[in-house]
């Protein structure tokens, strides 16, 4: 779901370009490559530590690498507004910002040879209406039949308008049997979602007659908005149903119906940045398969192979999903582990070695960090097998278990090629899973059909394991071959894996906090660093 976030931004120290008085800084802000500028920040005249009022709105995605550039320039005059000296530059994620402490973040300017640029701090703070959820009760009154041996199986379907003219489906209602005057249950629906935070945008409702073979029976429509929604908080609200195939045919054609607002209210939620605003951590853990199945390393048929033009699929999985979470993440030490090999010097098969070869210590330092031992593994430990699971989740969720006050979150990066060998302990220590503050994500890479992958990703049915079912959906299941760029870009090939990967982390975590009854601690001060006091003479 999209978030908006404003970004507060502050420079110390910056550098001082003229003679008779301080630099009048300004800055500009574009993505990472430049293509897109989202604006500039007012002029301050006279001063190397200034706190710019403009702020600038975006809108952030988690599961996405927002990459943004800033440049700071000193307009010193009307007369060179066309080209200011340039006082530096900096490079981040939106993620960065996000996840930094309090949601803040300071970095050093660069870009001016054997100067020192100073520094840019920046501040986000999330827009109120993300967090509103609208909650409201619809029913209907004499609807068209539409059933020839019956009435109708009549359901809602709600759309968001977008900027284009297009509409967007954002929510469905269930379906109710063989009646013309169904009560749909109430149901829950983020306020962005429903109109993006645009109070008078149109929200657009399709009323339909559901069929068994998917082909559903189109009664009519009806328009409305946010705001004329929020007015049946006091009173009811009553829609008339238009067909305009029949309006147009049937002079005498009054409706298909009416539908009525019965009830509707707002609440506000805690979101995913409360929380990480609020310091929760995100602890990432990766597990790698080593089985046999994968092929010999050193030729270029396996999926391990390390060719010195492009990535393998294991390591463009490894990248995609790591790069964003270690935003979120202050240390930026990870476990990472693999599981099916024969380890040196004596052959023992093991199902969750470190990839760094230390038994007390399994962390790596970034992501480039368990690249390097991941290859370096695939140099020393003999391809094996069988694929085993459960281990690995079992030794994530011991670490998950030990801190349950919402201070931290674990997510767990599980990189495989084939079928499941214990899929029996691997369902148990999901279930078990589920009620711990922790994710499983699993990337399949090769050709294989993972049948059992799917099984395990509770998006249509939740886990169970003798009898017990998993307390929340926490698998998430994507095939790589899936995200695979034809042209051969592992830059867009690894942004769409992550995108779809990611994108249920958010909820995931919240579903935890929601069940726990864990509310966001309150961030720090987010005031901007003191402005030096000056030099003495």
């Amino acid at each position: 779901m999209i978030h908006s976030v404003c970004l507060l931004l502050f420079s110390r120290n910056l550098l001082d370009l003229d003679t008779f008085s301080k630099s009048d800084p300004s800055r500009r802000l574009q993505d990472r490559e430049g293509e897109l500028g989202f604006g500039r920040t007012e002029v301050i005249d006279n001063t190397l530590n200034p706190d710019f009022v403009r702020k600038f709105v975006l809108d952030y995605f988690f599961e996405e690498k927002q990459n943004l550039r800033f440049d700071v320039y000193n307009v010193d005059s009307k007369t060179n507004i066309s080209k200011p000296d340039f006082l530096g530059q900096a490079f981040l994620a939106l993620g960065e910002v996000i996840g930094g402490q309090g949601s803040r973040v300071e970095r050093t300017l660069t870009g001016v040879p054997g100067k020192k640029c100073g520094t840019i701090l920046l501040t986000a703070e999330e827009l109120s209406n993300c967090r509103d959820i609208a909650t409201m009760q619809l029913c209907a009154n004499k609807l068209d039949k539409k059933d020839f041996f019956g009435k109708s199986d009549p359901f809602l379907v709600f759309y968001r308008s977008n900027e284009d003219g297009t509409f967007t489906i954002c929510h469905k209602t269930e379906v109710v049997k063989n009646t013309l005057n169904p009560v749909w249950q109430p149901f829950s629906i983020p306020v962005r979602a429903l109109c993006n935070g645009d109070y008078d945008r149109t929200v657009k409702i399709d009323v339909y007659d559901w069929d068994r073979d998917g082909s559903h029976d189109f009664i009519g429509e009806f328009t409305t908005s946010y705001r004329e929604l929020s007015k049946a908080q006091n009173q009811f609200t009553v829609y008339e149903v238009l067909n305009p195939r029949k309006k147009c045919k049937k002079k005498k054609y009054v409706n298909s119906g009416t539908v009525t607002l019965l009830s509707f209210s707002v609440d506000s939620e805690f979101t995913f940045v409360d929380y990480i605003k609020g310091g929760t951590q995100l602890n990432f853990t990766v597990a790698i398969d080593f089985t046999a199945s994968n092929g010999n390393p050193l030729q270029p048929t396996s999926l391990h192979y390390m060719s010195p033009y492009q990535l393998s699929a294991y390591a463009m999985a490894l990248k995609a999903v790591g790069e964003i979470i270690q935003d979120y993440d202050s240390d930026k030490l990870f476990p990472a582990y693999g599981f099916g090999a024969k380890l040196p010097p004596e052959g023992r098969i093991s199902h969750q070695f470190p990839l760094n070869n230390n038994d007390e210590d399994p962390n790596c330092a970034g992501i480039e960090g368990v690249l390097e031992s991941y290859f370096q593994s695939l140099r020393t430990v003999q391809l094996y097998g069988p694929t085993y699971f459960a281990p690995v989740i079992n030794q994530v969720a011991r670490a998950a278990a030990k801190i349950s006050d919402g201070s931290q979150y674990y997510v767990l990066l599980i990189i495989t090629d084939g079928v499941i060998s214990d899929m029996t302990q691997t369902k148990e220590a999901i279930v078990s899973a589920s009620s711990l503050p922790m994710s499983i994500i699993i990337v399949g890479v090769g050709p294989a059909m993972f049948e059992a992958m799917e099984e395990l990703d509770g998006d249509d049915v939740r886990v169970s394991s003798r009898g017990r079912y998993a307390e929340r959906d926490i698998v998430q299941f994507v095939p790589f071959r899936d995200y695979v760029d034809r042209s051969g870009n592992q830059v867009l090939s690894m942004a769409r894996l992550a995108k779809d990967v990611l994108a249920e982390i958010p909820e995931q975590l919240l579903s935890y906090m929601r069940t726990r009854d864990i509310q966001p601690r309150p961030p720090p001060p987010a005031n901007p660093s003191p402005i030096p006091a000056p030099e003495q003479p």
